[in-house]
């Protein structure tokens, strides 16, 4: 069932192709925008809810292979399920392991499209909520004051209150207010949830 907030962009050259796509996953129940060049697909407003691109691979100027490269370099990589008249076994190779959700050879069955259009809006659910909440953790991280980001580093390394207090030159007493504090504005119940928290947005653990 497809996800009525996802947008499904439609990059072909050929106006034929665009209409009959339209057509097809329109009636899947997706909104539906299409292009006629990878420069066009790019020059575009903003998605911010699930989305996923169906792109043809041979184009005038800026192929469908070079538009996946240069959308492997941003932030959010947008889920591409690739569609061709002229593909070879190496292409879809490539493709595939750039990250394309599928490789389809025209002609294809609509059922094929609308399956890998659901993995790929599926893909880019997943991802946007883990990419909201890697957002959230870090805006926790950044109210810590520089100590409190210290002991922090040292809690999850596994650290005790008095190994912090001696590697820090404080007093344990201190150490506990420190961690007090993390763990508060951290919204950790237990320090395994803060090493888990660590982990999701990459904190480097890292001696004073």
């Amino acid at each position: 069932m497809a996800v009525a907030t996802a947008v499904v962009f439609v990059v072909d050259d050929d106006p034929s192709v665009r209409k009959s796509l339209t057509r097809v996953i329109a009636a899947a129940g997706y909104a539906v925008e299409t292009f006629v060049s990878a420069r066009e697909f790019q020059e575009r407003a903003p998605v911010t809810g699930p989305c996923c691109l169906v792109l043809d691979v041979r184009m005038p100027g800026v192929t469908g292979m070079d538009l996946q490269k240069t959308l492997a370099q941003a932030v959010h990589q947008i889920p591409v399920v690739f569609i061709t008249g002229h593909g070879d076994v190496a292409m879809s190779v490539a493709a595939m392991k750039a990250g394309a959700v599928d490789f389809l050879t025209k002609p294809f069955a609509s059922r094929d499209l609308l399956g890998a259009i659901q993995r790929a809006v599926e893909r880019d659910t997943r991802n946007l909520g883990t990419e909201a909440r890697t957002e959230e953790i870090q805006a926790r991280v950044k109210t810590l004051t520089p100590r409190e980001r210290q002991v922090f580093t040292l809690v999850v390394a596994g650290m005790l209150n008095k190994q912090i207090a001696a590697e820090l030159g404080v007093v344990e007493k201190t150490v506990k207010v420190h961690r007090a504090r993390v763990m508060d504005k951290m919204r950790a119940g237990s320090v395994a949830e803060l090493v888990r928290l660590a982990a999701d947005v990459g904190v480097i653990v890292t001696r004073a």
